[in-house]
């Protein structure tokens, strides 16, 4: 056996064992527990698991499906996922061989078990958590950074990695901020955040098209600066920063400025850049407040008042995969949903899914398939 194919062989034992934690994240994130303590346990009778009830895949198939102790069902979905990250795993090492990526292929494994533990997760609650998708954006840049510095990236460089995470976040925060301004018929947000929230998204848009990413993102920055400052919100209206983009593009179209293209990627990276410094500040805002006895007093200790895990997701999915895939993975992901929802429609299903699983499944395309893809509509296009 060859040192590729016996790597695959390490690489699906290795996916079996993360698997099996990754069940403990499904469990556990959710619920705000710590992840390492307890040791597993069953969610029935709390009896502690030994080490012949955690061998994965067989564990399950030699109970019956089963708790040894108090006989109580075990989900069918532990032994799912289980051989879903073994299987994964070992044709990311087959496609992406580990003794020529080395570390990038590593991420790419990593990737590949936050996109399934966030799909399982956001099937469960409707939530995909700010412990999966912004550490996974750092390290999506930070596997890029290491596979570059050895001269050996996998499928981005770290500059593509870092354009791929804000404009994955931009792309996604755009649709929602556009889309719920027209929804609301052009009215103002009742409730703007503060000091940091959509209102300095759509700073970010305006000022990006005409700045640039990081001049843009530094307006967006600013105005949670002074609304901190100030202990209030000191309102941008939309009319002015939405309206004020869609003109722009339009004067982009027309030959002002720097031009339709560049004014769209300043745009959406700025946006982008300042949907993560709010989401890293709610997370935070939310971990520090959620121990706090007078939580409940404080109506800005919610969470999932600037939750969008989609929109973080899509920031990690461009930090490992770049821009390119980024865009097919968000193609899949329409069609993908847009089909599920016909057919539930014909079945007059009223069970809905998030759009985190279309994510994960579209960006599983863009990863074994993407480059083929790309090439052939690259070919088409005559590029």
């Amino acid at each position: 056996m060859s040192p590729d194919a016996l790597l695959v062989v390490f690489a699906g034992l290795l996916g079996l064992l993360v698997g099996s934690f990754s069940n403990v994240l499904i469990w556990r994130l959710p619920r705000g527990e710590n992840v390492a303590f307890p040791p597993s346990h069953c969610p029935h009778c709390d009896h502690r698991l030994g080490v012949r009830d955690l061998v994965p895949l067989l564990s399950w198939l030699s109970l019956g499906g089963k708790c040894r102790y108090c006989r109580a069902p075990i989900k069918a979905r532990y032994p799912v996922v289980e051989a879903l990250t073994g299987l994964g795993y070992a044709l990311i090492a087959a496609l992406f061989p580990v003794l020529t990526y080395g570390w990038g292929t590593l991420g790419l494994m990593v990737l590949f078990t936050i996109l399934l533990v966030s799909s399982a997760i956001d099937l469960d609650t409707y939530t995909i958590p700010d412990e999966l998708t912004l550490p996974g954006v750092a390290l999506g840049l930070l596997f890029a950074a290491v596979a570059q510095a050895g001269n050996n990236p996998v499928l981005v460089s770290f500059p593509g990695a870092v354009q791929g995470a804000l404009l994955g976040a931009g792309l996604l925060v755009t649709i929602n901020n556009v889309g719920a301004w027209v929804l609301r018929r052009f009215r103002e947000r009742s409730w703007p955040e503060l000091p940091i929230g959509y209102q300095q998204i759509s700073l970010g848009l305006l000022a990006g098209a005409w700045l640039g990413p990081w001049w843009g993102a530094g307006v967006g920055l600013l105005s949670a600066l002074v609304n901190a400052l100030a202990r209030r919100v000191v309102r941008v209206p939309e009319w002015l920063t939405l309206g004020g983009l869609l003109l722009s593009l339009l004067l982009g179209s027309a030959g002002y400025g720097p031009g339709l293209l560049e004014m769209l990627r300043g745009a959406l990276a700025a946006a982008g850049a300042v949907a993560l410094a709010c989401g890293v500040y709610w997370w935070l805002h939310w971990r520090r407040h959620r121990e706090d006895d007078g939580a409940a007093e404080d109506d800005q200790a919610d969470a999932q008042a600037m939750g969008f895990g989609d929109v973080k997701l899509a920031a990690v999915i461009g930090a490992f995969l770049g821009w390119e895939r980024l865009l097919l993975t968000l193609v899949v992901a329409v069609f993908a949903g847009a089909l599920v929802g016909v057919v539930q429609l014909a079945m007059k299903s009223e069970n809905r899914i998030k759009f985190g699983p279309f994510l994960a499944l579209g960006a599983l395309v863009a990863l074994f398939w993407g480059g083929q893809i790309i090439a052939a509509y690259k070919g088409m296009l005559g590029l």
